[in-house]
């Protein structure tokens, strides 16, 4: 049985639907922490079983059976996030599971300035001692986080953010799509351990996203840039949490020192078509809205 954590997350619920596309649903298996959630599911003929990595001690029920385990990484901040990317892939092990995969991101680093990173980074050296075979699917940044800003960019006309660098952003539909290549072939062993990183083939800052907003609406949106502690204390007055804003601050820190200007052939190759552009994101945002 091949399974797939956080089923009912974003990246997680597209995975599951390529998974479907390419293999039976009586092979599917997912683990989530509200089972209600997922009755969709279980309609299409899916396992559903309750999972949570921060009570390992179920996890053994919901990889029962498990051929493959994906572990899509822990949407958990600070000192827990590591523990529990790390007992997700024990448990995976523990239930005979004879490939783990775990989503990873293209700046792992122990060194990172992004906080996120030293997490991938401890979690994937986790996974290389396990002696079990591997997948850390090195994903570009995540094109989705520019919706974050969309609002405020139309509402004023400006883009204000801190100084940033290039980001490697990349659709969730594809790298969905990639990971469920992964989970299902044994493939040519293009994503067979560290992966190369999986991005789109360009990079943006957030000058080069205001012109194509600008461009896909019709108005003038300017980016302006902002100090970092006026910016801290401009998304605290606006409603977010003093250490969010300060966690989110690293994504600036980690941009402008380069960390997410990198771009690889490897995720267009395993997809077999190009992978989604920040002007095709943005448009499909902006439809939503």
């Amino acid at each position: 049985m091949l399974i797939v954590t956080g089923a009912t997350g974003r990246l997680g619920a597209l995975i599951v639907d390529r998974l479907l596309e390419r293999v039976p649903a009586d092979r599917v298996g997912v683990s989530v922490r509200d089972v209600d959630k997922a009755a969709g599911l279980t309609a299409r003929g899916v396992r559903v079983r309750a999972g949570d990595f921060t009570e390992p001690g179920g996890l053994q029920h919901a990889f029962e059976g498990a051929e493959r385990v994906l572990v899509v990484s822990a949407s958990i901040r600070g000192d827990g996030a590591v523990a529990a990317n790390t007992d997700a892939i024990d448990a995976a092990r523990e239930a005979g599971a004879r490939r783990i995969l775990y989503t990873s991101h293209q700046a792992s680093s122990a060194t990172s300035r992004f906080l996120p990173q030293p997490v991938h980074a401890a979690t994937e050296a986790h996974l290389q001692r396990q002696g079990v075979p591997y997948t850390a699917l090195r994903n570009g940044f995540y094109a989705a986080t520019l919706e974050h800003y969309i609002g405020a960019a139309l509402e004023t006309g400006t883009l204000a953010v801190p100084q940033d660098g290039p980001f490697s952003w990349t659709a969730h539909e594809d790298l969905a799509e990639a990971a469920a290549t992964a989970l299902a072939d044994d493939g040519d062993g293009t994503l067979d351990g560290i992966t190369p990183p999986l991005t789109a083939p360009a990079t943006l800052d957030f000058a080069g996203v205001a012109e194509i907003l600008g461009r896909l609406t019709g108005r003038t949106i300017t980016r302006v840039t902002m100090d970092d502690d006026e910016w801290t204390s401009a998304a605290v007055a606006t409603g977010m949490p003093r250490p969010a804003a300060e966690f989110l601050l690293t994504m600036f820190t980690a941009a402008r020192a380069g960390e997410f200007d990198v771009t690889d052939p490897t995720l267009e190759s395993v997809l077999g078509h190009p992978a989604r552009t920040v002007p095709q994101v943005l448009e499909t945002a902006l439809r939503s809205r």
